[in-house]
């Protein structure tokens, strides 16, 4: 149930959560790294709204996914948006997708279990959308069972360069990406311990923050001309029935969809 897995937010106090791009010099490195106990606060909130009951143990997972993929997006120019669906193998049968932009400053995702397609690998599926260009997909098996291994895999892989990721104390996350002439040495040599003492080690010169909430933006309205596009046989079932529940791809809402709000004249004010 949510209510068990709920965060104590009485002294919550930010709104969101603060990405902060650190370069260490002489290592050449990228460190990134936030306090993600609002974004999480977030996701609960969001959970209880909407009366969703993902599994307790996938919930654990997918937060640490959602805190590595959003220190991902602040490796990446402020334009682009991203996409990852981790499709996990036997005996998981899980699918885990998170979605995001520092250009509209959230990100949002579900966990998906059933009709999960079943593979030999567990698979991550990454998009890279931007305006200016066509969209880029990639495709990579992974080999390990954790998200932190899994963003370090999909570096190797697709971004073609090294990174190392650490969850921290409380709700800490780390992601560190290699620069050119990196020292690799002791990019590989990291442990959490020295990750938390970089600052106190090493030279950094910050160069950004980014903010982050945890948002959807979807309501009935944006998906009812999904609604309209469907096939005959999915309007004669809204007709026969007079409504069907529809939920979002990005975040799991559900909405009630009428026949008058298809129509266009059914009150679509719900938003996500």
């Amino acid at each position: 149930m949510v209510e068990d897995i709920q965060p104590d937010s009485s002294n919550f106090v930010a709104e969101y959560t603060t990405v902060q791009s650190i370069f260490v010099r002489n290592r050449n490195c990228l460190l990134l790294r936030a306090d993600f106990s609002p974004l999480f606060v977030g996701y609960y909130l969001h959970l209880m709204q909407h009366a969703l009951h993902p599994p307790q143990e996938k919930t654990e997972v997918f937060k640490q996914l959602l805190a590595f993929f959003t220190l991902y997006l602040v490796s990446r120019p402020w334009k682009e948006h991203h996409a990852w669906t981790i499709n996990v193998k036997p005996p998981q049968k899980v699918n885990y997708f998170v979605v995001g932009s520092s250009h509209t400053q959230d990100v949002v995702g579900r966990i998906f279990t059933d009709n999960v397609r079943e593979t030999d690998m567990t698979m991550l599926y990454a998009q890279n959308i931007c305006r200016e260009r066509e969209t880029h997909t990639s495709v990579i098996p992974l080999s390990s069972d954790s998200p932190a291994a899994w963003v370090e895999e999909f570096f190797r892989v697709s971004e073609q360069h090294p990174a190392r990721a650490f969850a921290g104390h409380g709700d800490f996350f780390y992601l560190i990406t290699a620069e050119p002439d990196a020292d690799y040495d002791w990019l590989n040599e990291l442990t959490i311990d020295r990750v938390e003492q970089i600052e106190q080690e090493e030279q950094t010169k910050l160069l950004e923050t980014r903010d982050f909430t945890y948002r959807c933006g979807c309501s009935a309205e944006r998906i009812i001309p999904v609604v309209r596009a469907m096939t005959k046989d999915f309007a004669d079932m809204l007709s026969e029935q007079g409504a069907l529940e529809a939920s979002c791809p990005r975040c799991g809402v559900s909405y009630t969809i009428t026949r008058e709000m298809v129509k266009g004249s059914g009150n679509t004010q719900d938003i996500c």
